[in-house]
């Protein structure tokens, strides 16, 4: 009982230093972080109750898998509303991304062959998969009104549409895999990385670690790579462009 009492007085303290700093900063998040602490703390304990489920009856793992690509694919769609198709894009692209990447590392196989491998791998591809179409239809769609000027002479001269926005499709592409790249040259020089940690509390040697944690960094910038890729290639060929904001009544 003292462990849970020491758990929740350490969350409670952490989640109070962020509202006071954002509070004197006057930043007006407060409630998001409230309610992101709480996701966390329901979600993760219904994960690890219906993981302990799935190690018992592994047929269940295709369900779980299926609903965190699901719940994935939902959250980056979601940000990217307003653009026309962008939910298909998003799901196939992601599809595509974490489809190789898994398929690779357990098919091969890089690393153990087993439901608890599978699933840390997935659900860590998943994620990386969410950042990059989340950033990089952010960036098209950004990209989209500011250039709109740069778009619209490429189409005066004879351009189809996925020509005249190539050059911004590609920038949001290499922008959207900025946080991969930076945590990959990084590692282990300014940070370790959560999976690094966790096979080191799990009781991995050093070794097994840093062996577990090259595979998946090298695999995020792999599955975040394609999944940028298909995503801005996707969303590519406009048949309008977004109204600038300068238009706007």
């Amino acid at each position: 009982m003292t462990e849970w009492v020491r758990l929740g007085l350490g969350i409670a303290v952490l989640i109070a230093g962020s509202l006071t700093v954002l509070t004197w900063a006057g930043i007006s998040q407060r409630r998001a972080v409230l309610l992101a602490s709480a996701r966390a703390v329901v979600q993760l304990a219904f994960v690890a109750a219906v993981l302990r489920g799935v190690f018992q009856a592994p047929w269940t793992v295709v369900l779980v898998l299926a609903v965190m690509f699901s719940v994935a694919s939902f959250t980056a769609a979601r940000r990217l509303r307003g653009q026309l198709g962008a939910g298909r894009a998003v799901a196939a692209s992601c599809a595509a991304g974490s489809v190789v990447v898994i398929g690779l590392i357990v098919g091969l196989p890089v690393l153990s062959r087993d439901l608890r491998t599978l699933v840390a791998v997935s659900c860590i591809v998943f994620g990386g998969t969410m950042t990059a179409a989340t950033l990089a239809g952010r960036r098209l769609s950004d990209g989209l009104r500011r250039r709109r000027d740069e778009i619209e002479a490429w189409l005066s001269v004879g351009a189809t549409p996925r020509q005249a926005i190539r050059a911004i499709a590609r920038d949001a592409a290499f922008e959207a895999l900025v946080p991969a790249l930076d945590q990959t040259r990084t590692v282990g020089l300014v940070t370790l990385p959560g999976a690094f940690v966790g096979a080191l509390l799990g009781g991995a040697s050093a070794t097994a670690a840093a062996r577990f944690q090259v595979v998946v960094l090298i695999g995020l910038l792999c599955a975040e790579s394609i999944t940028a890729t298909l995503l801005v290639w996707l969303l590519g060929a406009p048949a309008t462009l977004p109204a600038d904001p300068a238009e706007r009544p």
